[in-house]
């Protein structure tokens, strides 16, 4: 009997370390990545408005995972993302060119003097992503889904192959991982291809069809960044509106 009552606890005890975190454990972790001092003064200024330590827990980044940084611009959360998963983990901070040539003096700075030892930088063209050989538990696509669905060449944007790209996104997302997108909402029926240029927002149900016509399911929404005083129709980039537009944010499960 004794022997019985030995296996029985050690396989509860097994169970418990297999459970997932709870809600509230994610949160201390990415609100522990948040506060670290090391990160730059200008980023821990837009917080408040970007709430970053309750997006992650809802993305359920914990630390140790690889992670994709999809068109991560400046490095924001790319930043987070390596406090957060830690010298087990890893983070890819992806831009395509013209993204690069925006940002590259600001994420050259966030990675001199290899202060992130945790983060690979990479600078290819959207088609690129089909050749990489690198597998992530998970991937977060922050403000950017909406730039996908337009071309733009006064200002070198290119037009990109929506269902490749976000093809070669699920490939590179282990089965069961995540998908986190966070984008600015348009009116519902809106053409993507003219609210992504004009005013560089999207209805959340084409990044729902889309994403999971790639291979992924919705598994949550959260209203964590909704602003029901936002109109849907301004330029997201407007004094009045810069971090405070109606934004979804949505957590894919890759199938």
């Amino acid at each position: 009997m004794s022997r019985m009552l030995l296996i029985l606890s050690i396989l509860a005890l097994a169970a418990c370390q297999a459970s997932p975190p709870s809600a509230e454990a994610l949160l201390a972790q990415t609100s522990k990545a948040v506060a670290d001092t090391a990160r730059p003064e200008a980023d821990r200024g837009l917080d408040p408005m970007r709430k970053p330590a309750e997006v992650l827990a809802f993305f359920e980044i914990k630390p140790g995972m690889q992670v994709l940084d999809v068109f991560a611009g400046g490095g924001y959360y790319t930043e987070i993302l390596s406090h957060l998963v830690g010298p087990g983990g890893s983070v890819t901070l992806y831009n395509n060119n013209p993204w690069d040539n925006f940002v590259n003096k600001q994420v050259g700075e966030r990675l001199a003097g290899n202060r992130l030892p945790n983060v690979t930088q990479l600078t290819a063209p959207p088609a690129a992503l089909a050749t990489l050989e690198d597998r992530y538990d998970a991937a977060i696509f922050i403000l950017g889904m909406h730039d996908i669905y337009y071309e733009d060449p006064a200002n070198s944007w290119p037009a990109i192959d929506v269902p490749a790209f976000l093809g070669d996104i699920a490939a590179l997302v282990k089965p069961g991982g995540v998908l986190g997108i966070i984008d600015h909402n348009a009116a519902a029926g809106t053409d993507p291809a003219l609210v992504g240029k004009s005013i560089h927002r999207i209805d959340p149900a084409v990044i729902i069809r889309d994403v999971e016509a790639a291979g992924f399911a919705l598994e949550a929404s959260s209203d964590l960044l909704r602003n029901p005083d936002d109109d849907l129709t301004g330029l997201v980039f407007s004094e009045a509106l810069r971090w405070q537009s109606d934004r979804s944010v949505l957590r894919f499960r890759k199938l």
